[in-house]
């Protein structure tokens, strides 16, 4: 039997029979599973393409069905909740996930890889809120801090770990095993949580008063999330609006969405509780966490991508650069998780922002084609530990002012805007990349006229004439070299810009951190609003 305690004012605070903190690491275990799938596949989709003889651009639906049917399941895990139980959802995503994930593995062509992937993300969207909101519940107020940062090592280090263990696992084994590697774990993490988690006594009344079932609502849902995550996805691959499918599916996304809120808006018992957004704080936190998103997969894309398409690394050692950013986080996050013990939650948000929007504008100055190895991995571990001191904290922020009954409605919809937000900064950083360099390419060629170009020509040729080259080839030689050389600088240059771009946006979250309402650390969750 789980515990009650009385308090002061005659609430009744229930508390579980095991201990909090091995009930933590059980759910964190399997949010850790299904939030590694969202990027352990990125690296070896060229092998996938291979293997079962689709071409590259068909092989990106393993990423894209994945992330669409995630994104959809994401913001209703709440109603899910009052239908199913939190417990039996949990599980039933736990179970469904790994059978997915095995039956990925086995997959003997891409069509059904896809629609393996399709329930793989379905059921995996009900792992990461729902770790949250048992966390939530779990632990009292003043300790929550605490056990976020241990769930903010899942949801923060996962996507940095992702892509170098896809890599080593399909170099040396198969890509087949990126997804077998799921079932021991979704085995261990369904026997911890069906022994340790259990419901708290508010989630069986609130099952007793769900209504039925807004197929209108999850139609607007399906169709509008859909077509935004394919648009995003798909974007700089079919040059966005120059393309009318592209165009069609953001008309589709924005009439879908705008509809669901306006529906939803009013319904007794929606699908989507848009109607959280009406708490400050809460809707502050989710416009924070899109953005974290955006911030935190962009350098994620960023670093490697620079690494390995402009100074030559490997992916394993591009990967080693990111690994080391997330093995110090690892350290910081229990350390922000003590902090919020004693610091309200919008003085660290504001911190992390600031030490951010640093972060990156250093990023601005420090990186060139001649930055080293130990450079880089600094580098990276300067942008990536801010991120500890955002995501406890927002997670936190989140809660203040709202009832127990909305933590599992609240949970989905802020790993909802967290993951919208990946996707966004991974299809920004994309065409922002592309699109700057084809603007400082064109600057940097009109110094091509300049006297002291033609003598850096002239004397590149004089010295392949002199390595055995006819005066023909070598001109020609000296012409491709400097060409591929304003190629490089032009890349460099874009990427600079889109650092600039986070440090702005950056600095622009700091300032509006300190609008949120403050809570009272080691105290109680409850919101003071002076």
């Amino acid at each position: 039997m789980s515990a009650t305690t009385a308090v002061s004012s005659g609430e009744e605070i229930w508390q579980p029979k095991d201990n909090p903190w091995i009930i933590a690491v059980a759910v964190s275990l399997a949010a850790f599973m299904e939030v590694l799938d969202t990027s352990i596949a990125n690296v070896a989709l060229p092998h996938i393409a291979g293997n079962l003889g689709a071409s590259n651009d068909e092989s990106t639906w393993v990423l894209t069905s994945y992330l669409v049917s995630n994104a959809i399941v994401l913001p209703i895990s709440g109603w899910l909740v009052g239908w199913l139980g939190r417990k039996r959802f949990f599980l039933t995503c736990i179970v469904s996930f790994t059978i997915s994930s095995f039956l990925c593995g086995i997959a003997p062509n891409l069509g059904l890889l896809l629609l393996f992937r399709v329930l793989q993300g379905a059921f995996g969207g009900g792992l990461q809120p729902m770790a949250q909101a048992i966390l939530g519940d779990t632990f009292p107020p003043e300790k929550r801090g605490l056990a976020f940062a241990l769930y903010g090592i899942t949801a923060i280090c996962a996507p940095a770990i992702g892509p170098t263990l896809g890599g080593w696992i399909t170099d040396n084994y198969s890509w087949r095993w990126i997804f077998y590697i799921n079932v021991p774990i979704g085995a261990l993490a369904l026997a911890l949580v069906y022994r340790l988690v259990e419901d708290p006594p508010y989630l069986a009344r609130l099952g007793k008063r769900r209504a039925g079932f807004d197929f209108i609502g999850f139609s607007l849902l399906t169709v509008g999330v859909g077509a935004l995550q394919i648009a995003l996805d798909k974007g700089q691959e079919d040059d966005w609006f120059g393309s009318l499918f592209i165009t069609t599916l953001v008309a589709i996304a924005a009439v879908g969405l705008i509809s669901l809120v306006v529906w939803e808006w009013f319904q007794n018992e929606p699908i989507v509780d848009v109607r959280l957004f009406k708490n400050f704080n809460f809707a502050t936190s989710s416009l924070m966490f899109l953005m974290l998103g955006m911030a935190l997969f962009s350098s994620t894309v960023l670093m490697p991508q620079l690494l390995q398409t402009l100074m030559g690394y490997t992916a394993q050692k591009a990967g080693m650069v990111l690994s080391a950013g997330a093995l110090v986080v690892l350290v910081a996050l229990p350390m922000v998780g003590r902090l919020t013990t004693r610091f309200q939650a919008r003085y660290l948000i504001a911190f992390g922002w600031i030490t951010l929007a640093v972060s990156m504008y250093v990023s601005c100055k420090q990186i060139n084609l001649l930055m080293s190895f130990r450079s880089a991995t600094v580098l990276r571990i300067w942008q990536y530990v801010p991120v500890a001191f955002l995501f406890v904290p927002l997670t936190l922020a989140g809660y203040v002012g709202l009832p127990a009954e909305k933590t599992n409605a609240a949970a989905g919809l802020m790993n909802f805007m967290r993951n919208i937000g990946q996707s966004v900064g991974t299809s920004a950083v994309t065409t922002l990349i592309a699109r700057r360099s084809q603007y400082h390419q064109s600057v940097l060629a009109g110094y091509t006229a300049s006297s002291r170009f033609h003598d850096a020509i002239t004397g590149l040729a004089i010295r392949l004439r002199q390595a055995g080259l006819s005066v023909h080839a070598a001109q020609e030689q000296a012409l491709a070299r400097m060409y591929s050389l304003v190629q490089s600088q032009a890349a460099v240059l874009s990427y600079l810009d889109v650092y600039w771009l986070l440090a702005l946006t950056s600095a622009i979250m700091f300032v509006a951190s300190f609008l949120l309402k403050r809570n009272e650390p080691g105290k109680s969750g409850k919101v003071s609003v002076h």
